[in-house]
């Protein structure tokens, strides 16, 4: 529980939703900073969705007998009883709050849900999205596609400058990000259907479909060389200026 943590210990995100019909709603988002783990929200019993052998991730190396329950599912049960009941294409506006600033925004349901579904994803203890972590510390919410190819990369090459400085093998060829986002993939695969199971309509399903479609962007975006955002490097191929003499 939150309580268990210093406030300076905490990162706290709140996404405030409203719509023409709906009755403003709040979903809270506390993250342990030194660690960059989610602080559970979700009590037990736990739905049966979550159970780690229920449409169990391909490539998951968790065993059910240490770990009964998926967790990145058990930290997305409560967002399905924020959005499990609304449609994909709902007209919403909604307020992401944080410590230092607010960000208001007018888009649909499935948009907010994959930007809360993103967040949580990647600071859920599950091994194949801690590489997340970084850009959870530093989160854009409701990131477009070439925000989202931008951060994804800096972030993997800022990893690469640190383990560089540790002593430990580094590469600025970007073959491991391409392998960390087609485990992504994998994952939110079986995620959409872990979903499917503890919803009444679609927001969160397509919230988890747009999540897969950004990490497929990526990947072929790191494909085809990062052509689309390349050109804006372009100082960067000059010869720099030495500085004046003084």
């Amino acid at each position: 529980m939150s309580n268990a943590y210093p406030p300076q210990d905490l990162l706290r995100f709140v996404y405030r939703l409203t719509a023409e019909d709906y009755t403003c709603a709040e979903f809270l988002v506390e993250i342990h900073k030194p660690t960059m783990t989610l602080v559970p929200a979700a009590e037990a019993p736990y739905p049966y969705w979550t159970e780690l052998s229920y449409h169990q991730c391909q490539n998951c190396p968790l065993h059910a007998a240490e770990t009964p329950h998926c967790p990145v599912a058990v930290n997305l049960a409560p967002l399905l009883e924020l959005c499990g009941h609304l449609v994909s294409h709902k007209p919403m506006s909604v307020e992401v709050i944080t410590d230092r600033r607010t960000i208001h925004c007018k888009t649909t349901a499935q948009h907010i849900a994959s930007s809360i579904l993103g967040l949580i994803m990647a600071t859920s203890p599950c091994p194949h999205t801690e590489y997340l972590k970084p850009m959870a510390r530093f989160h854009l919410p409701l990131a477009d596609q070439d925000e989202t190819i931008y951060r994804v990369t800096a972030t993997f090459l800022l990893a690469q400058y640190f383990r560089r400085q540790d002593g430990l093998p580094y590469s600025l060829e970007l073959d491991e990000l391409l392998k960390i986002y087609r485990n992504l993939q994998v994952v939110n695969q079986h995620l959409t259907q872990r979903l499917k199971a503890g919803i009444s309509e679609d927001a969160a399903v397509n919230g988890v479909i747009l999540l897969d479609l950004l990490s497929k962007t990526v990947s072929w975006s790191i494909e085809d060389g990062l052509e689309e955002i390349s050109y804006l490097f372009d100082s960067y191929r000059k010869p720099l200026q030495p500085p004046p003499e003084t």
